[in-house]
Parts: C-alpha cells; sequence; structure tokens
C-alpha cells in the first residue's frame, strides 16, 4: 500500500491488541506516549468517527511548541484494526490551511493494528505526503527515530494497562 512519497514503520509490539488500540484511542492515554519524550502533548482532541476532529499540541524543552496545533480529520475508524487521520483537511473535511514546522505540509495516516499472536500486535503506521519534497522534509525531521521512539511508547503504555487491568 505505501507508494513511492510514504513513509513506513511497522513494529510488533509486545503487548497485547486490546490493549494497544484502547491506549492509541483513548485521549488521556494518547496523551501520555504520542510525543517522544521529553516532548510532550499538553491538549488533545480526538473524536474517533469520520470527520471528526484529531487535534494535538506538542510542546519539547527546546521551545518547540506547535502552538494549539492545526486540527486534522479523522478519515476512518475501524475498530482495533485501523486508524486513519490528515492533516490535510480538518473536522468535517474542511480543507485546512498549512501551519509551520511539523504543520507546514499536509499528511494522511494510515496506522493498522493486528493480532500478531502471544500476547503481540502487530503495529504499521503509513504516513502519505503529497510529494517527494514533503517525505524527505518529514523524514529529515526524524520520522523514524520519533515514530519508532513513540510506538516503543505505546507498547510500554499498553503493558502498563495490562497490570492495572
Amino acid at each position: 500500500m505505501a507508494g513511492v512519497f510514504d513513509l513506513v514503520l511497522e513494529r510488533t509490539l509486545n503487548a497485547p491488541l486490546d490493549l494497544v488500540w484502547e491506549a492509541y484511542t483513548k485521549p488521556e492515554h494518547l496523551k501520555r506516549w504520542f510525543a517522544p519524550r521529553p516532548y510532550e502533548i499538553t491538549e488533545i482532541e480526538l473524536d474517533l468517527k469520520p470527520g471528526g476532529i484529531f487535534r494535538i499540541r506538542m510542546v519539547g524543552p527546546d521551545n518547540f511548541d506547535t502552538g494549539h496545533g492545526t486540527p486534522g480529520c479523522v478519515l476512518e475508524v475501524i475498530d482495533k484494526q485501523k486508524l486513519s487521520w490528515t492533516s490535510a483537511l480538518g473536522p468535517g473535511y474542511r480543507p485546512n490551511e498549512m501551519g509551520e514546522g511539523c504543520e507546514s505540509f499536509p499528511m494522511t495516516a494510515i496506522v493498522t493494528f493486528a493480532d500478531a499472536g502471544d500476547g503481540k500486535t502487530a503495529y504499521k503506521a503509513v504516513a502519505l505526503h503529497r510529494n517527494e519534497a514533503d517525505r524527505e522534509t518529514h523524514e529529515k525531521m526524524g520520522f523514524h527515530d520519533g515514530w519508532g521512539t513513540v510506538a516503543k511508547q505505546l507498547e510500554e503504555l499498553a503493558r502498563e494497562l495490562a497490570v492495572n487491568a
């Protein structure tokens, strides 16, 4: 499914599918792992329905701040299988004005989840870009390190949820 303008991250997370999905789709959990530490999510809005809002504010110790974050649009939700959203559109599928920094180019994320057996989850995140320049910009911003780090943090939180279940 990935094309030449896309970036892909695949991991097998050592946590069960139900809890990985819960960690990914509940704002109070998403806030805890979605930014690579020491960066953090300080604001989040998530409405898991097609046309719903996906907005975060990420801040970091180097004065990095996305501001209130350009609101993205949830495109597809298939329970415990798939979640996709885009920054190109806002809630209700309204076209977005692009911001600065990591919000300077439109991107669509398609994240899939599958039971990998033995309490593990196959996790795949694909970031779709409109052209090679946007893909390269995203890659140079640290896509693989950043998204890899947060996949590890997602796994850690899902495992924590298992302990506290």
